[in-house]
């Protein structure tokens, strides 16, 4: 694999290694550390860190604060994550402080735990995932340098779905992802109507894809609308949740793409910033995977890439395979073009309030649970959100929840109302915890109604 130089971009890529050697759900476990053992040996046996191009950070701890912008952990912080998962987060930090200070150009963050089946409200690991680093780092971006509008491209084999769930309701985050279609694959989502809540109609927008989707059905993909879509939409920061299960060697699914495709992808892309989330193929893929995304992000030729047992040709893609994703590609493409409509007939419908209900499996730890979500609908702000959850693990009740989260455009009167849903509710012993979470004033605020005792972050 060459590293030969045939750009004249300007700027570093910054990379983290965090290959977390004290966690693992089990010994034999497919998320385990040697995902990332495999790929660092890879990377210093072709050179690529002796270049110049590369700057390689080391972590720090994420904060409770930091995971308390993103989620609403019960009953707190500490009982979910561990210091690997503060340390996989703290990465994703590091990396965009230096992107922020001007001391990278882009970066990847190769660490674990992943998290994008980790959604808002969190009672346990699902899908692998406790806390949500792409999240956690969006929030920061925007609490301490001020950025509006972000796109997250999420390009895990698996539906990112607790990415979408935690910018549900929010406009200025746009949320793609594509993925093995949910019919055939855990999570069971990601479908092209599902597509943001009322206020946010279209700012998410899910591409699911057949079983066997080769590079060039994802190529096609890229080119055709999410290239587009970005361009359309002019977000501050693009980001990648890079998961490398569509690999064709991955043991947890069922897609066709090859290390040099996903190279070419990351190019055309040009995140600024990448966060690993799955990959499942140790030996067979994330050792060439990996090595061609950095050499596509310093600007490095990475045209020899390849798989010892990669033919090219080895894939094609049936022509079926093609019309059904070209209608995808058709109905998303609707999405986009009417999303401003349908946001408006979407309020004109639902009034004041939007309320919905969802119901939410741990297949990591066997919790299910059950949530109300309602969305004050404000002509003056994004409006304030609670969520009334219940979780439980067989036959017992695990822990109730209620929470509260206003916006950082918040106007007076959401704030008034939110803060007395806050104050109301901690004296309801319905439910164990009660949570604000202030995104304008960056204060959180966790309660516990048997104890009345109230942690401030």
């Amino acid at each position: 694999m060459a590293a030969k130089d045939t750009s004249n971009k300007t700027g570093k890529t910054g990379l983290i290694f965090f290959p977390a050697f004290d966690w693992a759900i089990s010994p034999t476990h497919p998320e385990r550390e040697e995902r990332l053992l495999y790929t660092r040996d890879q990377i210093f046996e072709e050179g690529l860190m002796d270049l110049p191009e590369i700057e390689e950070y080391k972590p720090r701890l994420a904060t409770p604060k930091d995971i308390s912008r993103v989620h609403f952990c019960v009953p707190n912080v500490e009982a979910q994550v561990t210091e690997a998962h503060l340390i996989a987060a703290g990465s994703v930090l590091t990396l965009a402080d230096a992107k922020e200070e001007g001391a990278i150009r882009n970066g990847f963050a190769l660490v674990r735990p992943p998290g994008h089946h980790s959604m808002m409200v969190v009672h346990g690991n699902r899908g692998f995932c406790n806390i949500n680093n792409m999240a956690i780092m969006v929030e920061y971006f925007r609490t301490r340098y001020g950025h509006k509008k972000i796109a997250i491209v999420d390009t895990d084999v698996h539906h990112g779905d607790g990415t979408q769930d935690i910018f549900w309701h929010d406009p200025d985050v746009l949320f793609i992802s594509f993925h093995q279609d949910g019919r055939t694959l855990y999570p069971g989502s990601g479908f092209p109507n599902e597509m943001g809540g009322p206020q946010a109609l279209g700012r998410t927008l899910n591409i699911p894809l057949p079983p066997g989707t080769t590079d060039e059905g994802i190529h096609y993909v890229l080119d055709n609308f999410i290239l587009p879509v970005l361009k359309d939409f002019k977000p501050d920061l693009v980001l990648n949740s890079a998961g490398q299960d569509n690999h064709y060697t991955d043991p947890l699914a069922n897609m066709r793409f090859s290390a040099n495709g996903y190279a070419r992808l990351n190019e055309k892309l040009a995140p600024d910033l990448c966060v690993l989330e799955g990959g499942y193929a140790i030996e067979t893929a994330l050792p060439y995977v990996n090595t061609g995304i950095i050499q596509a992000m310093a600007g490095l030729d990475y045209s020899h890439v390849r798989e010892p047992d990669y033919v090219p040709g080895k894939f094609v893609q049936s022509a079926e395979m093609k019309r059904d994703i070209e209608a995808t590609i058709g109905q998303l493409q609707e999405i986009w073009d009417n999303r401003d409509r349908l946001v408006e007939d979407a309020l004109a419908e639902h009034g004041q309030f939007y309320r919905r209900r969802k119901r939410i499996f741990y297949d990591t730890d066997m919790i299910n649970e059950g949530q109300e979500e309602t969305v004050r609908l404000c002509d003056r702000c994004h409006g304030y959100m609670t969520i009334a959850s219940q979780a439980q693990k067989g036959y017992g009740i695990l822990n109730s929840a209620f929470c509260v989260s206003l916006p950082r455009n918040a106007c007076t009167s959401c704030r008034e109302d939110a803060r007395e849903e806050f104050e109301e509710h901690k004296e309801d012993s319905k439910f164990n915890y009660v949570y604000l979470q202030d995104k304008q004033k960056d204060t959180y605020h966790s309660y516990e109604t048997r104890t009345r005792n109230q942690r401030d972050y």
